[in-house]
């Protein structure tokens, strides 16, 4: 939740949340999706997701949106998903009965996500859309 120093015009603000029970692999394919999308655009991707782990996703990205607008006044319409990552949680050990008297161990792996939203204006926004298309 910082502002950058040298552009008053830029802020960014984040969300995080911690021991998802969703996998990291799952949780990155739905991060994909929505990184470097325009904020609004990418809450409408995640609502129709069918992935599981898109929930969780779009929880943490209408936070981090919600943290944006109460704490630096910015308008929602300006922001966008500027970075977006998943790091690996705590891993639950678990052991499931197997044959004759063997053990099988279940691993339930857990994830940390974590989503920062940047406030662009909307001529730099359609600026930088034009230069991305031509390379």
């Amino acid at each position: 939740m910082a502002a950058n120093a040298e552009d008053s015009d830029v802020r960014t603000a984040f969300a995080r949340a911690s021991q998802v029970n969703v996998t990291p692999m799952k949780a990155r394919r739905v991060i994909d999706l929505i990184r470097n999308k325009p904020a609004v655009d990418a809450l409408a991707v995640l609502k129709f997701a069918p992935q599981a782990a898109s929930e969780p996703v779009a929880k943490v990205l209408a936070s981090a949106i919600a943290n944006a607008t109460n704490n630096f006044d910015l308008d929602e319409d300006t922001l966008i998903v500027s970075r977006a990552f998943v790091d690996e949680g705590p891993t639950l050990k678990r052991f499931q009965p197997r044959a004759q008297g063997r053990a099988f161990r279940i691993r339930k792996r857990t994830s940390h996500i974590t989503i920062e939203v940047e406030s662009v204006d909307r001529a730099a926004r359609k600026g930088g859309a034009k230069k991305r298309s031509t390379r």
